[in-house]
């Protein structure tokens, strides 16, 4: 007697609750769990202060991986309805893959390349093991088009936004997209001949993989964008080719189309438009669920597939044409990759020079002896690259070079001798124009005088001495200069001369004074500004563009840096058209260059070595990162051979956001910083002839950068001398009396770790000056 066969089990009302209950919501579950990981991470990015919140995103998704897993596993192993059981087991196979993809959130920034070859790591051998355990083996060729089609109308609004990086990190992702359809396929239950519960179970099982495998906020765009198509990519089971190749050309679109480590709140530009496309293209996936139904009874398997097959193939030849006109004349075609900042390992010591006492020739000696250096220590290298026919750019203000290349060549150039080590140089990707915000704020009195220059003394410096900054050159290297704003129009040095030798922009090579951010014309104002707003209005500027969109790179800074040295024309070579004798007498740096932006510790350091032993004084702001110990902690800040200012308030109290020190970054315990200075609700001018308030380190450190300007104006034989002018800044600085309840106020000798040697009083060291 044979045994019966078992009949399908019943299907139950309290499953289908229970199923839609744990499924349904789980993309818009996931998209909001990882919101608020990843804003936690943006935290800890925007202040050291509050590092410990940038585990945030490993420990959310490690509680993830744990916590559906378990779930999805008993729901798997004790339901009784044959309709879900199966999409239980392969949600629990997606939530596994949390566990592994851990590996992505150790990466850190800038290490898309390898991002993308881990992504395909897991997501290949994920697929292979998921292929072996659920045996889907249906993959149906015939209605790949169908999936091709979809993908291709999703992926629209990205084009329009997006741009591509290097043509290796288009590959690359490509690579690590296709897998991740692969994955997707693999874990593709079998049909429950419900569109509601297919695209209910699909949606799910996207929402956890894309989760699991984005990383640096790339995962927020895939949660997003991949599952708004599950009922779409329902209508084409059981051709799993198909929904492979519309899930993995999605993920690759989301992955190629917008850099991870652009994806901060650092940059908001980059996370506005890649949040527009993705919400654009999440209504459309929306939509082509509507006509689900009828993809279902075109795509699916049967009579009539060479048909099929044909509409299938020429629509998704319409739309991907579509698609290619819409990205060249809307998008931003081209290749934006990242580059690799490689420094030297003989750097040269130009110490000496600065016993020169001629300021031109200290730094003509400087600018020869620098370039010799450079073309002698890197021409090996040169040879190479120009016979491999890679593009380079050489520096020699510290003996390094940018290369356009990436991970493989960042190995090759780590097996040469004459290599220290090679870090990130991040490019930004291409985005929509955009306006600067102007300012709200009145245009000041011209009588008037703003209460951080009363503050530390420079009205009275103009009234008792007749110091205004005249004969004094400010280099500014930040967002640009409004060179048309009133305020600071005549102070530029290229008024009369031209922009030659005045202006240089090595992001969008733009010729004359501009600033699309509006960082920029701000501390500039500050410095020099007229109508009450600037410390020294008499003292004049030239710019260079170095924060285009509030974020730099190694490379970036060094090209300003070295412009300020030796200024050259429009279309110079700095290695041969540059002119010492224009070179600035005084830098402000209200920049900093952290990880994200491709700096170690000690990136810049010989530079700014270099520029000091030259005679320019480089005056830095320290950071946004306080009230904790330890945050002044990126070039250029942290180094000894910078003078770093601290932001205080009306009242005189350390502004909570200035950083401070000791400097532990590059193991020196130094004390940082130098002097504290206004840097709370600053009034200044901003693009388009407006004013207004803003606040920041970066608006104390340009008060620095004037008093430099009126002291040297008022005492021309201290011009050049850095070590005694520092001095008299320090010696004549006023006790700080505010605050020091909150936060790091570390004391070493007279030193204190938030307000340096004290308020800066710029009437107290003139009067010394001139007294000396």
């Amino acid at each position: 007697m044979t045994e019966p066969t078992p009949g399908p089990q019943p299907r139950s009302a309290n499953a289908l609750v229970l199923f839609l209950f744990f499924a349904l919501p789980m993309p818009f579950c996931l998209f909001m769990y990882h919101i608020v990981l990843w804003f936690t991470e943006q935290i800890a990015i925007t202040s050291l202060s509050a590092k410990a919140l940038g585990w945030a995103g490993p420990i959310g998704l490690l509680v993830q991986g744990i916590l559906i897993t378990g779930t999805a596993a008993l729901l798997w192993r004790y339901t009784t309805d044959d309709r879900f059981k199966p999409i239980y087991g392969c949600i629990t196979g997606a939530a596994l893959v949390a566990l592994p993809a851990l590996i992505l959130r150790a990466l850190g920034p800038n290490n898309d390349q390898i991002g993308s070859i881990l992504q395909f790591a897991l997501a290949w051998s994920g697929a292979l093991i998921a292929l072996r355990i659920f045996k889907n083996n249906e993959w149906d060729r015939g209605a790949l088009p169908f999936g091709l089609l979809i993908a291709g109308i999703g992926m629209t609004p990205l084009f329009i936004y997006g741009s591509f990086g290097s043509p290796g990190d288009a590959v690359l992702s490509l690579v690590a997209g296709l897998a991740f359809g692969l994955l997707s396929a693999a874990l593709m239950p079998p049909s429950t001949g419900s569109l509601l519960l297919d695209g209910t179970g699909i949606g799910a099982i996207l929402a956890l993989l894309a989760s699991a495998l984005g990383y640096d906020g790339s995962q927020l765009l895939l949660v997003l964008l991949i599952p708004a198509f599950s009922f779409a990519l329902a209508a084409l089971l059981p051709s799993r080719a198909a929904i492979s190749a519309a899930a993995g050309t999605l993920a690759f679109a989301a992955l190629a189309l917008f850099d991870p480590t652009e994806l901060t709140i650092l940059l908001g530009d980059i996370f506005s438009v890649a949040s527009k496309a993705m919400f654009m293209a999440l209504l459309i996936g929306w939509g082509t669920s509507l006509i689900a139904w009828i993809m279902r009874s075109v795509a699916v398997s049967g009579a009539g597939s060479r048909t099929k097959r044909a509409v299938g193939w020429a629509g998704t030849g319409v739309t991907w044409l579509f698609l290619i006109a819409v990205f060249n004349i809307f998008g931003s075609p081209g290749n934006y990759g990242d580059r690799l900042f490689v420094i030297m390992k003989d750097q040269a010591d130009i110490s000496d020079i600065a016993g020169i006492e001629d300021r031109e020739e200290r730094l003509t000696a400087a600018y020869e002896q620098l370039t010799e250096h450079a073309n002698s220590t890197q021409a090996d290298l040169h040879k190479l690259f120009d016979t491999a026919g890679v593009k380079y750019t050489p520096y020699y203000l510290e003996n390094a070079m940018e290369v356009r290349g990436g991970t493989l060549i960042r190995l090759f150039l780590l097996t040469r001798p004459e290599v220290e080590r090679v870090i990130p140089s991040p490019r930004l990707r291409a985005v929509p124009p955009d306006e600067p915000l102007p300012g709200e704020q009145p245009a000041p009195n011209e009588y008037a005088v703003g209460w951080n220059v009363r503050m530390i003394g420079a009205a009275n410096v103009w009234d008792e001495f007749g110091a205004r900054g005249q004969g004094i050159v400010v280099g500014q290297s930040d967002s640009g200069v409004d060179g048309e704003h009133p305020a600071i129009h005549d102070q530029y040095r290229g008024l009369n001369q031209g922009n030659d030798y005045n202006w240089f922009d090595p992001w969008d090579n733009t010729t004359s004074p501009n600033d699309e951010g509006g960082h920029g014309t701000h501390t500039m104002g500050t410095i020099l500004g007229a109508d009450g707003i600037g410390v020294a209005p008499e003292a004049q500027w030239i710019g260079c563009v170095n924060l285009d969109r509030n974020l730099g790179n190694p490379a970036l800074y060094l090209d300003c840096m070295q412009f300020m040295l030796a200024p050259f024309p429009q279309d110079g070579d700095p290695f041969i058209d540059g002119d010492p004798s224009k070179g600035v007498h005084v830098m402000n740096n209200s920049w900093g260059c952290p990880p994200i932006e491709g700096c170690d510790a000690n990136a810049l350091k010989q530079a700014s070595d270099n520029l000091r032993h030259a005679g320019i004084f480089v005056v830095v702001s320290t950071g946004n990162d306080g009230p904790s110990c330890e945050t002044v902690a990126s070039p250029l800040s942290l180094y000894d051979s910078v003078f770093s200012v601290g932001a205080i308030d009306q009242l005189g109290d350390m502004a909570q956001f200035s950083s401070r020190g000791p400097v532990t970054a590059d193991g020196s315990g130094r004390m940082k910083p130098d002097i504290v200075a206004p840097g709370v609700e600053i009034l200044s001018s901003l693009p388009g002839g407006t004013y207004g308030y803003n606040s920041g380190t970066s608006m104390a450190g340009p008060h620095i950068v004037g008093v430099v300007a009126l002291i040297w104006s008022a005492q021309p034989d201290l011009i050049g001398d850095i070590d005694s002018t520092e001095q008299l800044i320090i010696d004549t600085a006023r006790p700080y009396e505010g605050d020091t309840t909150i936060g790091c106020f570390e004391q070493d000798g007279a030193q204190n770790a938030a307000y340096g040697f004290g308020v800066v009083d710029v009437h107290e060291a003139v009067r010394r000056a001139l007294e000396e």
